[in-house]
């Protein structure tokens, strides 16, 4: 087995304060992202829907979480 190396609590601190900082940053990139290109990525994720779609219809959501649930 591995020698696991001794930490003080400071030093576990610090790790998790970075790793925890690391998260927050990730989150934010993409909540960013998602904010930015929310109607990309939507159309990106109905494009197979759409294309199987008869011609001249349309897609219709009854409710706000229906849109999540079309498969």
């Amino acid at each position: 087995m591995e020698d696991l190396k001794q930490q003080v609590l400071t030093e576990h601190l610090r790790d998790l304060r970075d790793c925890l900082v690391a998260s927050l940053l990730a989150v934010l990139a993409t909540s960013s992202l998602s904010y930015v290109y929310g109607k990309e990525i939507g159309a990106w994720f109905l494009r197979p829907l759409l294309k199987v779609l008869p011609a001249g219809s349309s897609l219709i959501f009854t409710s706000y979480t229906g849109g999540f649930f079309f498969i």
